[in-house]
């Protein structure tokens, strides 16, 4: 009976510690069934934290009110965010865990085009879509060889778009016919930016008198500012990110460049008017994905629900954001199950989404069709000036 006994104990041992195991590791597990894991991949640390915190506050909100609301499929949609510390390695690690470690449905994510470029092979490689709301440039969704990305999504327009809107409003708006563009060497985002803005400007019959350079980080711009006041040029293209814009400008403006200075979506912070100074950023213009200004019902209540909850106006990263999560939840709807290869389907086949930041279609290149707002920025606050459909 003893030794009966013994092996019945064994028996319940083992078998305690499969269950346990199943119930802990096994994604189809009972406890995880009524949730969609999403990840989300953000620089929420680092040079450009203030974008990929931005976008991750837009996406919490709207997270939030789809769950409240019921969820998608009869599911809560559970967020699962990890830092890529604004690094491009980072971004790649974060991307790989998610999809293996995590099993997320689809990622959300990085917000500059280098780390969302670094973060796409892994999602290729476990098919799981990815999809930017931010990541601007041109060969995000497609490759080298100008094949689409199958698992890849952008609901931002790209570089060539926001350039070649900007060169338009530079020659044709502005009536400014001799430029200088600053650009940074190191970036894909302002290298893509100058290529369309220089292609688009000089084909008007614009000319480009002096194209200097500069990198990330560097803090003294006086020497490439003092080569393009001596060129004399009429407006000043400067595609980068709002640290090195910030101080770039206010530079400038010490140095007496006081021509108009246009760039894109990157001017987007509230730290571009700290670091500069509202005074430097007179006659200071930029293409962007959303006006605060915007008085549409849909608009207004989004900016209610963001200030209630985080105290403060939102901004354009707030509003990608918002919108992103919606855009996937529709998506899943549409899918009718939450299966990564279902879900890339229907991100492919949107027509007509109506988000806060404009009314997007998924073209076959997978990214958006969708309109373009010039906004100036008076005293240091962004505002509308004019909406350019594509």
């Amino acid at each position: 009976m003893s030794r009966k006994l013994s092996l019945f104990v064994v028996v319940l041992l083992t078998l305690s510690l499969v269950v346990g195991c199943t119930s802990s590791n096994d994604p189809t597990s009972a406890g995880d069934s009524d949730t969609i894991k999403v990840g989300l991949n953000y620089e929420l640390s680092g040079n450009v934290a203030t974008y990929g915190q931005g976008l991750t506050e837009g996406i919490e909100l709207a997270m939030e009110e789809i769950n409240a609301n019921g969820g998608v499929l009869g599911k809560q949609i559970e967020p699962i965010k990890v830092d890529n510390k604004s690094e491009t390695d980072e971004a790649a690690n974060v991307s790989t865990r998610l999809a293996t470690r995590d099993k997320v449905v689809a990622i959300l994510g990085p917000a500059t085009s280098g780390n969302t470029k670094a973060a796409i092979p892994p999602a290729m490689q476990n098919k799981i879509p990815l999809i930017s709301a931010s990541a601007t440039a041109d060969d995000v969704t497609v490759d080298s060889n100008g094949n689409v990305r199958e698992y890849v999504f952008k609901t931002c327009f790209s570089d060539s778009f926001q350039g070649v809107t900007m060169a338009n409003f530079a020659y044709s708006n502005l009536g400014l016919k001799k430029a200088a563009i600053l650009m940074d060497n190191t970036s894909d985002y302002s290298k893509g930016l100058t290529k369309s803005f220089e292609e688009t400007y000089t084909g008007l019959g614009g000319t480009i008198l002096t194209q200097q350079a500069f990198q990330a980080s560097e803090t003294d711009f006086r020497a490439v500012l003092t080569a393009i006041k001596a060129a004399n040029p009429e407006v000043l293209y400067l595609p980068a990110y709002y640290e090195e814009v910030g101080l770039i400008i206010k530079q400038a403006r010490e140095l007496g460049l006081d021509v108009p200075i246009l760039g894109a979506d990157g001017y987007d912070s509230p730290k571009l008017t700290e670091i500069a100074g509202a005074e430097a950023l007179k006659g200071v213009y930029y293409t962007n994905h959303y006006s605060s200004s915007d008085d549409s019902p849909e608009v207004v209540a989004f900016q209610e629900a963001f200030s209630n909850k985080y105290n403060k106006q939102p901004d354009a990263f707030n509003a990608l954001g918002y919108d992103l999560a919606y855009f996937l939840v529709d998506a899943i709807d549409r899918a009718g199950v939450a299966e990564p290869e279902a879900i890339k389907d229907a991100l492919a086949s949107t027509v007509d989404f109506k988000g806060i930041t404009g009314t997007l279609s998924i073209d076959e290149f997978h990214n958006p069709v969708k309109a373009v707002t010039i906004l100036e920025l008076v005293d240091g606050v962004p505002e509308f000036l004019l909406k350019l459909e594509p």
